[in-house]
């Protein structure tokens, strides 16, 4: 703990970690909450099941506050010729074919009727797709961030929703990775630069305030 409060000074005094605004006009962007992390037979299974939960408690907080939600999913032509280089370095990723069950949302947090499903192929949700345009249609100035997982799809594209000016906040027990370790790592690394890394119960106080 001393440590990390060392680097965390270090990096303070280096002039990072400064602060982002939380806007006025929130959405929920859940990353690639699908079966693939959920699912043993998976080679992407990963111990997620708490993330998984805490990202449905936000999803049901901003439904009830009116506040937008999106998902993204991953979903790849057969062979993944679509998937260029991304495809290539991580042959895993063959279980977003077509067609594949694990490209799917467990039953909860999924989709509802009427909110937008981003379907992407490379690692962040702005990379090939409508996100940006979407967002920016609907008048979003700040996008609170859960899923899967924290070092991979949930990092690129908090790092892209600040690149596009959308605020990130990354709602930490939100996200999940393979092993605790990326996670934090990433965790600490997007507070430093990128985003801002909240508690849900932050987002849930903040979703409220809205």
């Amino acid at each position: 703990m001393a440590e990390l409060d060392d680097l965390t000074a270090d990096y303070a005094k280096a002039g990072f970690s400064g602060a982002l605004p939380f806007g006025r006009r929130p959405a929920v962007l859940v990353v690639d909450v699908v079966r693939a992390y959920l699912d043993p037979a998976s080679p992407l299974h990963a111990p997620v099941d708490d993330a998984v939960a805490a990202a449905a408690a936000l999803v049901a907080a901003a439904r009830g506050a009116a506040v937008p939600v999106l998902f993204t999913r991953v979903l790849y032509q057969p062979g993944g010729a679509d998937g260029g280089l991304f495809y290539r370095k991580v042959p895993a990723l063959a279980c977003f074919d077509e067609g594949s069950p694990f490209g799917g949302f467990p039953a909860d947090p999924a989709p509802r009727p009427g909110e937008v499903i981003i379907t992407k192929q490379y690692a962040s949700a702005f990379c090939g797709t409508s996100l940006a345009a979407t967002l920016a249609a609907g008048g979003t100035d700040t996008v609170l961030i859960c899923g899967l997982t924290t070092s991979g799809c949930v990092r690129a594209s908090a790092v892209d929703a600040l690149q596009y000016g959308f605020a990130p906040f990354v709602v930490a027990d939100a996200c999940g990775d393979r092993d605790p370790r990326p996670h934090q790592a990433n965790l600490f690394d997007l507070q430093a630069k990128y985003a801002e890394v909240i508690t849900l119960d932050d987002a849930l106080h903040r979703i409220a305030a809205v």
